[in-house]
């Protein structure tokens, strides 16, 4: 089947996985999608655009009419533990999996959301509301045996190149404030017990529903710290909060709203609000997306 991948999905692909590894799946990605549609027996009805960042979505119909979502993503984007998530979830608080067995493609066949419809639609007060009772579902025990990620690995991996800058680029600040926060809350016991986390939860991955009103999608599973997983969501909308005279005690207060509605340690949530905002951000600056980037670093430097 002919198609042209959505911008947004070549754009980050090439920035998270590099260049080569990204050219190489685009240049396969119709043909195996094709495959992956005619394995299934489904009917495709449109492409989803601007779509995710990590896979391509597409409408589909199932044999028996009903309709679903085909979600095809490279195997370097980890489709393995997000089928495994979305299994132990089995719907509660997330979208429900088609498929209970994996096929060879590594496609996913999903229940039908309203992919135009997510949390941002919402005014700020009432997205955030709706978003920590969702993310709150998703903390459950992971399952016996697993092989998801766990925070200090992920972390440990994203700091390996924030630690070979070179020192002399303008947000270096930010960076050791960023790193030292990280090997703080790795080293320190404090955290609770380890629950299964989403690992990319924000506003725009929660999704308008048939089934349950809000749902998420697009997990990024991990194991560890409930806090973790609210750090993205922290930094919503963030270039509204640049544009405010009150922007930086805005953003606190934001963060300690978010802690205490979860019943968190604000000084953690703070923590890994920075480093994940100061990784996006240097990762943006390389990647020559200069207003990301100076967005997601002014914010850091406002916790």
């Amino acid at each position: 089947m002919g198609f042209e991948p959505p911008r947004r999905l070549v754009r980050s692909l090439a920035e998270k996985y590099g260049e080569s590894p990204a050219a190489a799946w685009l240049g396969q990605l119709s043909e195996a999608t094709g495959e992956a549609v005619a394995r299934r027996g489904l009917d495709v009805e449109r492409l989803v655009a601007p779509g995710g960042r990590s896979a391509l979505l597409l409408l589909v119909r199932q044999p028996d009419g009903s309709p679903a979502t085909l979600k095809v993503a490279p195997g370097f984007a980890g489709p393995g533990p997000e089928r495994a998530a979305l299994a132990c979830w089995h719907g509660w608080g997330a979208v429900r999996l088609l498929d209970d067995t994996a096929a060879p493609d590594g496609a996913l066949l999903l229940e039908r959301l309203h992919p135009e419809i997510s949390l941002r639609s919402l005014p700020e007060a009432k997205a955030l509301l709706e978003a920590a009772d969702t993310v709150r579902k998703l903390w459950v025990e992971p399952p016996a045996g697993h092989a998801f990620e766990t925070v200090a690995e992920r972390t440990a991996r994203q700091a390996e190149p924030l630690r070979a800058s070179s020192g002399n680029e303008p947000f270096a600040p930010l960076v050791s404030a960023a790193l030292a926060a990280r090997d703080e809350l790795c080293a320190d016991a404090s955290a609770g017990r380890a629950v299964l986390l989403h690992g990319a939860f924000r506003q725009g991955k929660v999704l308008a529903g048939d089934r349950a009103p809000w749902l998420a999608v697009g997990p990024e599973p991990l194991v560890g710290e409930r806090a973790y997983d609210l750090a993205r969501l922290a930094r919503d909308r963030v270039e509204d909060l640049v544009a405010s005279d009150a922007g930086a005690s805005s953003a606190r207060r934001r963060l300690n709203r978010l802690a205490d509605s979860l019943d968190l340690d604000r000084e953690r949530l703070r923590g890994w609000t920075l480093f994940r905002a100061v990784e996006s951000g240097v990762r943006a600056w390389r990647a020559e997306r200069r207003q990301s980037a100076e967005l997601l670093l002014e914010y850091a430097g406002w916790l």
